[in-house]
């Protein structure tokens, strides 16, 4: 499991200096992952600026999420994932939820009360992971969801869940292959002015 050089990923929490490297990250990702779901003026509008005061925020919070960055021997941040107890807001009212996007603001339709389905200590969110593009299929991905199960586990948390685009066919892909499956839970949300729907995955921790 190499990054996009060819060395082996180191992976660390993030600090709140690495906000603009992880809003780097999140939007060159989303730019890419989401050129065929998303109008190209939305995608291209996003700021990584405002990006990058939202994560320093994140990243200052007291009930501040876990954020692993996986970066180059250079120090350079390649990929993060964000990881938190699940959270008790319905979906339309969630700050942060879903893997497609930490900071989830449009308003989410469809499954009432899915997102207090689970006991939040038990159960886990993976509320993000991207790469940046020239990293996809290096085996980043792969050794940061590692390490992201690896410290839920020592958390304590029993089951983890996420939210992915249905349109995501490369995500779906990846997460299914770490054993993730979709649990039947389906949300629409409207981003970018086009409707899209979310579908909830699920695996157990343990087991």
């Amino acid at each position: 499991m190499t990054t996009s050089n060819g060395a082996t990923p180191s992976i660390r929490e993030a600090l709140p200096e690495d906000a603009a490297d992880v809003a780097s990250v999140h939007v060159l990702s989303w730019r890419a992952a989401y050129r065929d779901l998303l109008p190209g003026p939305y995608l291209a509008s996003l700021d990584p600026e405002e990006r990058a005061s939202v994560w320093h925020d994140r990243l200052t919070a007291p009930d501040r999420p876990t954020v692993l960055l996986a970066t180059e021997p250079d120090g350079r941040v390649v990929a993060f994932s964000c990881l938190r107890a699940w959270p008790d807001e319905e979906p339309a009212e969630a700050e942060a939820a879903g893997a497609t996007d930490v900071a989830r603001t449009a308003g989410a339709v469809g499954t009432a009360g899915a997102s207090r389905a689970f006991d939040p200590v038990s159960t886990a969110e993976l509320a993000a992971l991207y790469a940046l593009p020239e990293a996809w299929g290096t085996g980043v991905g792969r050794s940061l969801l590692a390490a992201s199960t690896e410290v839920l586990v020592t958390a304590g948390f029993r089951t983890a869940a996420l939210w992915v685009l249905a349109g995501n066919t490369r995500g779906r892909r990846f997460y299914e292959a770490a054993g993730w499956r979709p649990d039947g839970t389906a949300v629409r949300e409207v981003t970018g002015g086009r409707e899209l729907e979310e579908l909830r995955y699920r695996r157990a921790l343990f087991g």
